[in-house]
């Protein structure tokens, strides 16, 4: 298992306040199978780690515990889809 893996899988649910069930039904997999990315059991596919990236708003890097610090980090946990999707395409246009 990857280190802290499981612990910022179980972070980034309850931020979004997801339950366990919600998350596996969203990814395609059995509620204890994220259950058991969390307790650190297992460990996700790479298909199953983009899809909780995705659903998390996060990357793969920050899941897998990467660290870039010539990168900022926004928490967008408060953020609808369309707000989500707005700031990107600001980011986007002043980073070029």
């Amino acid at each position: 298992m990857i280190q802290g893996l499981g612990e910022r899988l179980q972070q980034k649910r309850c931020n979004l306040k997801l339950s366990q069930k919600e998350v596996a039904n969203a990814v395609g997999v059995n509620p204890s199978v994220i259950s058991n990315y969390e307790n650190g059991e297992r460990t996700p596919s790479v298909e199953v780690l983009v899809a909780l990236a995705s659903l998390y708003h996060c990357s793969v890097d920050y899941l897998l515990g990467i660290e870039n610090t010539s990168r900022a980090s926004i928490d967008v946990s408060m953020l609808d889809d369309e707000q989500i999707s707005r700031l990107q395409y600001f980011l986007s246009s002043i980073s070029k």
